[in-house]
């Protein structure tokens, strides 16, 4: 309920959206509605983070394979999420969250009710509850710029709330399965779970309507090529998915190597681990709320290069200073600070970036890549520890983290389309154009600009940025 209410929160501000005023509360039910329903996603998945290794070590004594039911469940989250992307064009994202939660809630349901099955058994369900999640998580972050926009609020507030709401569950989750195991089983924390993302699809199915789709009658690999192309020729999106694949690698082996090596070397308990990540999403979730608010009156470069410089570096750097506990706890604490700051704007870039119509393949596909990094990360981590010792490791993490996160700052076109709506699109079967030149230079403006006096649809390859 805590994260419920988070999400109600979040939208209590006055909105412009015009109209008398049910139409108003209309369209702030449906940001309501797509927040509540990632609250609830969310906290499950950080749920079964904490339920799942429990359940496996208690059925078998046996750590690594709880680490390998969790790998096998991540793997089909981040493969579906792409493989759905030409499916959440054509046929909406509200039905595939719907569908996508129900489902989840089943497979949950039954491991709820099995928890002294075989470890194969639980990893295929849970492998099952990850390929039902991928695509109904890429739909709920498809279903938030429209409603944000209805609801008067720009794309930058939206993924503010989604990012507040984010941390929320972070905190939330694990807390709660803990009390859950704690008191009555880890079963009844899996139908928690299950409960939960019931709970999600009944919001959905209330509030939340869906975005233009994308008629056009191609088969679905053209359709899935469409968003790989899309991407490929769109710089600043090229330049943001570099950035995330570089981060994602490197936070985890800050997160799974580095930083538990740190503890451990220097004395410490595994609390303060767990300090260091809550301090830090405590405080990106403060950070963000703030960020909405503000986040049209913002310099977007200047502020992402200020705010992801603080976000990134400065957490590895602490580890490689050898600072004292209570400095490096203060440090992550900055550091959330930065990433509540700069997360909805890059949301928000991305968004703005792609059409309506194509928004499913090419996000899912930046998700995708973005995630292939993650399984190396401990690996490249494991491997600079070895060689060079915690200090050299930590030292060339936090330089390499700063180079990744400074290159899309001159590589990024960071201006909102003027008068662009998120959730508009265009019309049927006419062929979307090639973003060759979006987003590269400033010598297109004059172009658009024609384009957009004429009132109507254009292929101008600039006009989709």
């Amino acid at each position: 309920m805590t994260v419920l209410s988070a999400a109600r929160a979040a939208i209590t501000s006055t909105t412009t959206a015009a109209g008398p005023p049910a139409a108003r509360a209309g369209r702030r039910r449906a940001l309501a509605g797509v927040l509540g329903a990632q609250a609830c996603a969310l906290t499950v998945t950080r749920m079964l983070l904490i339920a799942v290794p429990w359940l496996v070590w208690s059925s078998t004594g046996n750590t690594a394979q709880a680490g390998l039911v969790l790998l096998g469940q991540t793997m089909p989250y981040a493969l579906t999420q792409w493989l759905a992307g030409p499916l959440l064009d054509r046929i909406g994202p509200r039905r595939i969250s719907i569908a996508g939660d129900l489902t989840s809630a089943g497979l949950l349901a039954v491991l709820a009710v099995g928890t002294a099955g075989p470890v194969w058994l639980i990893g295929l369900i849970l492998a099952g509850v990850g390929a039902a999640d991928g695509p109904a998580a890429a739909a709920k972050r498809l279903l938030l710029p429209i409603a944000a926009t209805d609801a008067g609020h720009s794309v930058t507030r939206g993924a503010g709330y989604a990012i507040v709401i984010e941390r929320a569950a972070t905190t939330v989750g694990p807390a709660l399965t803990g009390w859950l195991i704690v008191a009555a089983g880890g079963a009844t924390a899996l139908w928690v779970s299950a409960a939960l993302l019931a709970a999600a699809a009944g919001i959905a199915t209330r509030t939340v309507t869906d975005p233009p789709r994308d008629h056009c009658s191609s088969r679905y690999a053209s359709r899935l090529r469409a968003g790989a192309g899309y991407l490929r020729h769109h710089q600043s999106l090229r330049a943001l998915t570099t950035m995330f694949l570089a981060t994602n690698l490197i936070d985890q082996a800050l997160i799974s190597i580095l930083l538990p090596t740190w503890a451990h070397t220097g004395g410490h308990s595994p609390a303060m681990i767990g300090l260091a990540l809550g301090v830090a999403a405590g405080t990106a979730g403060c950070s963000a709320l703030v960020t909405a608010r503000l986040s049209d009156r913002l310099p977007r470069r200047g502020v992402y290069l200020i705010a992801v410089i603080v976000a990134g570096p400065t957490r590895i750097a602490a580890l490689a200073a050898d600072w004292p506990p209570e400095a490096v706890i203060a440090v992550w604490g900055l550091a959330g600070l930065g990433a509540g700051v700069f997360n909805p704007i890059v949301e928000a870039v991305q968004i703005e970036s792609v059409p309506a119509e194509l928004r499913g393949r090419v996000l899912t596909l930046i998700n995708a890549l973005a995630w292939a990094g993650i399984p190396v990360g401990g690996l490249v981590g494991a491997g600079l520890l070895a060689t060079a010792g915690l200090p050299a490791a930590a030292g060339v993490c936090a330089i390499a983290y700063l180079v990744a996160v400074c290159y899309p700052g001159w590589r990024v076109n960071w201006q909102p389309t003027p008068g662009a709506n998120p959730g508009e699109g265009h019309s049927g079967t006419a062929p979307l154009p090639s973003p060759h030149h979006s987003g590269s230079t400033a010598s297109d403006q004059p172009e658009r600009q024609r384009h957009r006096v004429s009132g109507r649809a254009t292929s101008t390859r600039g006009d989709y940025r």
